[in-house]
């Protein structure tokens, strides 16, 4: 059973260390996060599935104590998820399957160090962009089927092509489509989530769409309420934080 879910953005920028300078830019969103993950806390949920976007190689389940890294991005700061609750690890980044956490479960390790979870395990699962819907759904759905109460952390951005200077260049359908993602989010509207299209989503580059829909599957005859904690596209990318409970 699904009982509270928080969903994030996931640039690496989250991380101050690699942000640097322009670390204060996203504070606002930090704060948000931290409110979301307070939402789940409070849940006091039996487990906590991190969803976020992934690459081929780092799709799929991923155990508690899986390691990432912030390397890639010129920082030494490795992250591993849930286990010691502190979210950080030095060492060699490597995971106890032997794959590293996508940069998406890697920001979520480090939102999670910065939160006291109280024990709760931790467990990820990587999901890629081609999912479709039907397939997140189930995915979701299988997820709220276990038994005990479970609470979902949603990783994923709206379209890169809000501005010029975006990853994605401008593309004039990209405030309507992060519009359309914050309201569904907003109001914990299942059948919007599950109405983005995924075409779309791919053209503006919107990493969150797959996460998105698996929450709607999961979230479907929960009963959850949704609060819209921010909405902001710095750097030309829709970063949106909000909580259902």
């Amino acid at each position: 059973m699904l009982v509270a879910a928080a969903v994030c953005p996931c640039p690496p920028l989250l991380v101050p260390e690699v942000a640097a300078g322009a670390a204060p830019e996203l504070d606002a969103a930090r704060a948000a996060c931290a409110d979301a993950l307070g939402v789940l806390a409070a849940a006091r949920p039996d487990r906590l599935v991190v969803v976020g976007p992934a690459s081929e190689d780092g799709r799929g389940p991923h155990p508690e104590g899986a390691r990432g890294s912030f390397r890639g991005f010129g920082v030494d700061l490795d992250v591993r998820l849930g286990g010691n609750g502190s979210g950080h690890e030095s060492g060699s980044g490597a995971d106890p399957a032997g794959r590293a956490l996508p940069s998406s479960l890697a920001v979520a390790a480090w939102l999670l160090g910065r939160t006291e979870r109280s024990g709760v395990p931790v467990e990820g699962l990587g999901v890629g962009e081609p999912l479709d819907i039907g397939r997140c759904v189930r995915t979701g759905e299988g997820i709220a089927a276990r038994p005990g109460r479970t609470a979902l952390l949603v990783m994923g951005d709206g379209s890169a092509c809000r501005t010029v200077k975006a990853p994605g260049y401008l593309d004039e359908r990209a405030a309507d489509f992060d519009a359309e993602a914050a309201r569904a989010l907003a109001a914990a509207d299942v059948s919007a989530l599950e109405a983005l299209d995924a075409e779309l989503a791919y053209e503006l580059k919107a990493s969150g769409r797959a996460p998105w829909q698996v929450l709607a599957g999961a979230a479907r005859g929960a009963g959850l309420n949704g609060t819209l904690l921010y909405e902001d596209a710095p750097y030309g990318v829709g970063y949106l934080v909000a909580a259902w409970s």
